[in-house]
């Protein structure tokens, strides 16, 4: 495929998607496409040691049953009941640890949920471990990765407008490529600023995760040790009017409040961790040795980098210094690329 044909497809592309400005909000099928699209960028950084991979697996299917016990219960918000959602609870609903020096957890929504190898390091026990997959795996449940495309659906309006200048200031022979060009780069830029969660989301979030958590086994008085290790380490310093998330301290203490709640069956619901105390030392520490010995190649360069750049609203209020850094570095990069390319014309 010639580099005309390959701008030609990748404007047909972007064009397709923005039909989700007129048809109307995005899909199953879209989200699911856009997650695996994002997860051949990040797989570079997925670590496939299987002792590792296993356990998580082994604790995120625990989560999952209990989710699919909801589901079949018709429980949870009205988002989880737009489409048929039981794609959510297949064989193909992966957790990955990726290998990153960042302290973070996310999902890019349908099949793929992300947890880095620096907070599963910071982690006290599995209960710790587990919260954080729960909350991840509830954004999955409540299709709030579903609400972040359609914003990035007003991104692309404004990827377009990038796009009819770039075709303005290209050369002649050059419009459609230009036009590539400044869509592309307008999106990228565009897509970073929509992807995270907004504080009603992360509230549900944590709201259905303690569900899932409890209902899986765990101990319910520790869901927010967590988010209180956050705490510790100063990363709730934000005023709440200041922040589109909600404080760590709120959810600590609403996680106290809904295991106060419980019934008092829920004992009943409590099972043994999968790594208990020992073991679960003994796999972080496998995680810290396996990091060091990773191919430290251009491509694991930039997953980490793309890990790195990605909103950090599930554990900590606000966005740190490193994350901002590194989006303004990927921007710079396309930036470069696109007065390379208009230097060749």
């Amino acid at each position: 495929m010639n580099r005309l044909t390959r701008t030609r497809t990748y404007l047909l592309a972007l064009a397709l998607v923005a039909l989700g400005l007129v048809v109307g909000c995005a899909s199953d099928r879209q989200v699911i496409a856009q997650a695996d699209q994002m997860h051949s960028t990040l797989k570079p950084a997925v670590i496939e040691d299987p002792a590792l991979a296993n356990y998580l697996q082994q604790v995120g299917e625990r989560i999952i049953t209990a989710a699919r016990e909801m589901d079949e219960q018709h429980g949870g918000p009205k988002s989880h009941k737009t489409e048929d959602s039981s794609w959510m609870f297949g064989d193909k609903m992966r957790f990955h640890f990726v290998n990153s020096k960042t302290l973070n957890a996310f999902t890019t929504g349908g099949e793929h949920m992300y947890i880095y190898t620096a907070l599963f390091e910071q982690c006290k026990s599995e209960d710790e471990l587990a919260a954080v997959m729960a909350h991840e795996f509830a954004h999955v449940y409540a299709r709030h990765v579903h609400k972040g495309m359609n914003r990035q659906y007003t991104a692309l309006a404004v990827a377009a407008a990038a796009g009819g200048a770039g075709y303005a200031v290209a050369g002649k022979d050059s419009r459609t490529e230009g036009a590539a060009l400044g869509a592309g780069l307008g999106f990228a830029a565009a897509q970073f600023a929509n992807m995270g969660f907004t504080r009603g989301d992360e509230a549900e979030a944590d709201k259905l995760g303690f569900d899932f958590y409890t209902r899986a086994g765990w101990n319910p008085d520790h869901f927010g040790d967590f988010f209180q290790t956050m705490i510790d380490k100063g990363y709730d310093k934000t005023p709440a009017m200041l922040s589109d998330h909600p404080t760590l301290k709120s959810r600590v203490d609403l996680a106290k409040k809904r295991a106060d709640e419980l019934p008092p069956q829920a004992d009943q619901w409590q099972r043994p961790p999968i790594a208990g105390g020992a073991r679960f030392k003994d796999l972080q520490a496998r995680a810290q040795r396996l990091g060091k010995t990773l191919p430290n190649d251009q491509s694991l360069a930039n997953s980490q980098e793309l890990l790195q750049a990605l909103p950090r609203s599930c554990v900590a209020p606000v966005d740190p210094q490193d994350a901002v850094q590194a989006r303004e570095r990927i921007v710079k990069r396309a930036e470069a690329a696109e007065k390379a390319q208009e230097k060749q014309k």
